[in-house]
């Protein structure tokens, strides 16, 4: 059975608390609220969640000097801190000390949908000891230059291979075919043929048979690489 993405939330008003909870439902996720930063400290540590939303001025202290020790203590949610601190140098900051994304209060709904929808697209690559990419239940050998999807061998050719790491070192983010044809072909011009469209739609192909729906299609821009959302094939 597929898991439901489940979101973090440490807010200690508990009117902002059920506006964002309710945000994170509309988005097929499951939302967990601390009052406290000291409970959802501990909170993030034990529990596996894509995604923290942070407040600031907290019983217990500053959210944005706990990101350290959020990361400290295992979590590799992405952090989005939600506060009424929301001057420039606040922001930045906040940035600096490790948090993903930094949205101001008062904020509006759409908006903040919107930036927990691009933290999820995000999703959480790791890369350890300079060669294994992992992306869910999708791995990367870079070294062996092997593709594994639930532990079972996906046979890609030496460009797929080369589609692949470049879409995961871009996760989260729209790539382009002319980005592709520079990086993955070499070429610094539009040769005007479909090559990217034929070599990743093969690759998608092959992903999606192993049960990766990693890769999609962007109309008019190009083609984004990310975790399936709720609803979607392969989402929870």
């Amino acid at each position: 059975m597929a898991m439901t993405d489940r979101i973090l939330i440490i807010e200690d008003d508990p009117d902002i608390a059920a506006a964002v909870a309710n945000e994170v439902r509309a988005l097929g996720c499951e939302p967990s609220h601390h009052d406290t930063l000291a409970g959802g400290l501990t909170e993030s540590a034990s529990g596996d969640y894509r995604v923290i939303v942070l407040d600031r001025m907290l019983p217990g202290g500053d959210g944005v000097d706990a990101i350290a020790q959020i990361r400290a203590g295992g979590s590799r949610a992405m952090i989005l801190v939600l506060s009424a601190l929301g001057r420039a140098a606040e922001r930045v900051e906040g940035l600096e000390k490790g948090a993903d994304d930094y949205l101001p209060k008062p904020y509006e709904p759409e908006e903040l949908r919107a930036r927990l929808r691009a933290l999820l697209r995000r999703g959480t690559i790791q890369v350890a000891d300079n060669d294994l990419m992992a992306f869910g239940d999708l791995e990367i050998r870079l070294k062996a230059r092997t593709v594994h999807v639930r532990r079972s061998h996906v046979p890609v050719s030496p460009r797929e291979f080369a589609l692949l790491t470049f879409f995961a070192q871009n996760a989260g983010h729209v790539v382009t075919r002319m980005q592709l044809l520079e990086t993955v072909w070499n070429l610094h011009f539009d040769p005007g043929t479909n090559v990217v469209d034929v070599h990743v739609g093969r690759l998608r192909r092959k992903l999606e048979e192993a049960g990766a729906h990693v890769i999609r299609s962007v109309r008019g821009e190009g083609y984004l690489f990310a975790q399936p959302m709720a609803g979607e094939p392969g989402g929870g």
